[in-house]
């Protein structure tokens, strides 16, 4: 059985990690490799250990800030203890008193220190602020670049501010907060504020500045017609764009992300994807074959190649044709069990006799031909 590894939220989820201990995230490469909501529960563990373990002095300063009026507070944490400090001290207060020393500070100093914010307190905190406040936060945050923090808070914002919010940020932000989202099912609701218009335009700003990462893990996070949607959308763009998501998707080993999205395009979207030049080139089609040999994601993979140009065509029934016999056995598998045959057979025809003997003596494809014979 394949276990998918989701490669854009484990990369997302190791980012993550890497911010809160201050170290780079070459440093967690090795957690890419495991099952994303596991990384998640270590950097959930990572969290509680660096803010639970806080010296004995933060609680003495929170317990000093209590005694004084909250613009004192406010000004105590911003002219002696800084962005870091102060976050750390705002994590150990009530939530109220924490929202009133925020409400005193200036916008630019609280987006620096939301960075440094305890993410357990995160929605406490933001539920008794002003919702303006809340807004001109995180335009501060997407001005300074700061996309890891504006995707920590926005599954603990209520719909009417991430409206707000979309107003006033530009596309780019969209996708690269997006991305860093730390509760996925709040972006459907999202992307259902957002609008059609508002969608097309997110998915060119992919295009243009070169986000496809982070407009793959978007898509991820959605399902259903939404999803359907956003491959529709993506499909129609001009052969200029849609060859750089294939030229990253390829580079970047993403074809897991894009093939459940192709798998959902209509015949004649379809047959726009599969006549792309940068889907021609060999190197391209032999790495779709070989991911899609340690995903498992024929059933998403088959209708693609159904419609590409014959020249192609051979070129991945020769990939396919040179797995080795245990690869090629798992294809067979995955093909009776998903009833695919009427798409692999024609690409055995394009095989030399060498591959289709090879097909043919597969235990799963013997096993299919006496199922038809019954």
């Amino acid at each position: 059985m394949v276990v998918l590894v989701d490669v854009l939220r484990n990369r997302a989820e190791v980012e993550k990690v890497a911010r809160i201990m201050g170290a780079e995230p070459a440093e967690f490469v090795f957690l890419e490799t495991l099952p994303a909501d596991d990384v998640r529960r270590f950097r959930e563990q990572v969290t509680a250990v660096v803010h639970d373990g806080a010296p004995e002095m933060l609680d003495r300063i929170a317990a000093a800030t209590r005694l004084v009026p909250a613009g004192v507070a406010a000004a105590i944490s911003q002219k002696a203890l800084g962005p870091r400090l102060a976050a750390a001290v705002a994590g150990r207060l009530e939530p109220a008193r924490a929202a009133d020393i925020i409400e005193k500070l200036p916008v630019s100093f609280t987006a620096r220190s939301c960075g440094h914010l305890d993410p357990r307190r995160i929605a406490g905190i933001v539920d008794r602020l002003d919702e303006g406040l809340v807004v001109r936060i995180a335009v501060a945050l997407a001005e300074a670049g700061d996309h890891l923090t504006m995707g920590r808070f926005v599954g603990h914002l209520r719909d009417g501010v991430l409206a707000r919010i979309l107003e006033q940020v530009g596309d780019d932000t969209v996708l690269r907060a997006g991305y860093y989202v730390d509760q996925p099912d709040r972006v459907p609701r999202i992307l259902e504020s957002m609008g059609a218009d508002r969608l097309r335009s997110v998915i060119g700003a992919a295009a243009a500045a070169g986000l496809w990462r982070e407009a793959l893990a978007v898509a991820g996070m959605v399902g259903g017609e939404q999803r359907r949607r956003i491959a529709q959308v993506t499909a129609r763009l001009d052969a200029q764009a849609l060859a750089s998501l294939v030229r990253v998707t390829h580079e970047e080993g993403l074809w897991e992300a894009l093939l459940p999205l192709v798998a959902l395009l209509d015949a004649e979207d379809r047959q726009a994807v599969a006549r792309l030049e940068a889907l021609a080139e060999p190197e391209v089609l032999t790495g779709v074959v070989r991911a899609v040999v340690a995903t498992g994601l024929w059933g998403e993979f088959l209708p693609l190649v159904d419609a590409l140009p014959r020249p192609s065509r051979r070129i991945v029934a020769e990939a396919a044709a040179a797995l080795d016999d245990e690869a090629l056995d798992a294809l067979a598998r995955e093909v009776g069990k998903q009833d695919l045959w009427e798409l692999v057979l024609p690409l055995v025809e394009l095989m030399d006799d060498a591959g289709k003997q090879r097909i043919f003596e597969l235990p799963a494809f013997q096993e299919q031909g006496e199922t038809g014979e019954r």
